[in-house]
């Protein structure tokens, strides 16, 4: 019975750690490069059970905010002299099992390192939850990893430097094979606790 329990346990880890992890505050893409005009993707999601109709973002230092792609039914409001983005809504918000993007375009800093993107998400019922920790904390901040020019980055028409015009398609298929991994672990994850069951149950027999 005990070692039922533990298989039961390792399957809920498999099924559970991924799903939190992807449940958090993110901002693609992860990786971009020095000086460039990026455009990036802030995704929120609700992990309770009332909905989420606002979103602080701060912006990091050496990073310059340009400007915002409209969010249908939700005001966005710019703070340059303390550095945050506002996004509320009067409407429903993010509901459980919900997500929504924010996109802006930011200029990146001049030298290389990781840019932190804490974000401070409100509830209904005025709780607030701070993605501003660590990676590994529960509450972990986005970070973008800023690294040098490549010869694959391209200028804009006003001379700066436009990150990420290699090939966006190679993001797409690199989601879709992690995507693929993570379910293909947690076939492999339950097609071994069926097996460990049936051999248990077989010799008490």
């Amino acid at each position: 019975m005990k070692k039922i329990i533990s298989m039961l346990v390792v399957l809920l880890a498999v099924f559970v750690i991924p799903f939190q992890a992807s449940a958090h505050v993110s901002v693609s893409p992860n990786e971009s490069t020095v000086k460039s005009w990026e455009t990036y993707t802030m995704k929120v999601p609700s992990e309770k059970e009332m909905a989420s109709k606002k979103i602080v973002l701060k912006i990091a230092k050496g990073v310059s905010f340009e400007s915002y792609e409209p969010v249908p039914g939700w005001t966005t409001t710019v703070d340059k002299k303390n550095g945050t983005v506002t996004w509320q809504t009067e409407g429903n918000g993010i509901e459980k099992g919900q997500f929504q993007r924010f996109s802006f375009i930011a200029k990146n800093p001049s030298e290389e390192g990781d840019v932190a993107w804490n974000a401070y998400q409100y509830y209904e019922d005025g709780s607030i939850v701070e993605w501003v920790g660590a990676e590994d904390s529960e509450t972990p901040h986005a970070t973008t990893k800023i690294l040098k020019e490549s010869a694959q980055t391209t200028t804009g028409s006003h001379g700066e430097v436009v990150a990420g015009a290699e090939d966006t398609a190679g993001d797409t298929s690199n989601s879709n094979d992690n995507t693929i991994l993570l379910w293909t672990a947690v076939v492999i994850s339950v097609l071994a606790l069926i097996t460990g069951i049936l051999a248990i149950l077989s010799r008490k027999k």
